[in-house]
């Protein structure tokens, strides 16, 4: 065979598995579309029914070829996309920072209980910190994509986090990249601490939000209390005849 042929068939190989992972990935891409839009209708349905949004903001990336490739060798993964997709189940990632502890339940609960979403794993970080304090509370879900010739169960992995969580990883994260890896141990005992502090501010500011609205709650009563005893009339403190003058006939 010529060599000029041998490279055409290499290059109509690399063309078909470049448009295969194109593919791939746009499902994936659908799939982030698909729970934004969820978390969106649950962020503003829960805003109506509560009169409060705990959801700060929510983020979503989508790894690169170079970065599944990484992970791939990382974890000794077949090179085919059904090994792709059940080995590294990251691909598509969003994470959702809250206001307060109690809020990372909450919404990891309305997301379990949407009907054509599976939760596949759960990691709760919260509860249980990694060994550098680590707080998150994650899960593995799976989500069907509908496609033109075909539907598609993708898996979606969503992190729940405080400000304060995210703000602890954030700089964690920057320290580790500029370590590369290779962080010296007093500052790792720092971040450790860090981490202990950032976990005392989210209960110390999730208490302050529970007296504030115990309070509002309390105030509300006494409003609705008094303005009750405003509108309520004595009708033998008022002549008859001026309820038949305002068609109050029937006033017992």
């Amino acid at each position: 065979m010529k060599l000029e042929n041998i490279e055409n068939i290499r290059m109509n190989d690399l063309k078909k598995i470049k448009l295969e992972m194109t593919r791939f990935l746009m499902a994936y891409r659908f799939a982030l579309d698909e729970m934004n839009t969820k978390i969106n209708i649950l962020k503003d349905e829960f805003n109506y029914m509560h009169d409060y949004n705990p959801i700060e903001h929510v983020t979503s990336r989508l790894k690169s070829p170079e970065s599944i490739v990484k992970k791939m060798i990382h974890k000794n993964c077949a090179f085919t996309l059904p090994a792709i997709k059940e080995t590294i189940r990251d691909i598509a990632g969003i994470r959702i920072t809250v206001s307060f502890r109690k809020d990372i339940y909450e919404i990891s609960k309305m997301i379990a209980s949407q009907k054509d979403i599976r939760v596949v794993e759960t990691k709760d970080y919260i509860e249980q910190p990694k060994k550098n304090g680590y707080q998150s509370y994650h899960m593995i879900v799976e989500i069907p994509i509908f496609m033109s010739d075909r539907e598609e169960k993708v898996y979606v992995e969503i992190q729940i986090r405080t400000i304060a969580m995210d703000f602890w990883a954030s700089l964690e994260h920057k320290i580790y990249y500029k370590y590369n890896k290779d962080v010296p141990n007093r500052l790792r005992d720092e971040l450790q601490e860090a981490a202990t502090v950032a976990t005392a501010l989210d209960k110390k500011m999730e208490q302050l939000h529970k007296e504030i609205t115990e309070y509002k709650e309390a105030s509300t009563i006494i409003d609705n209390d008094e303005e009750n005893a405003l509108i309520k009339i004595d009708k033998d403190s008022f002549p008859l005849s001026l309820f038949k003058s305002l068609g109050l006939n029937d006033i017992n």
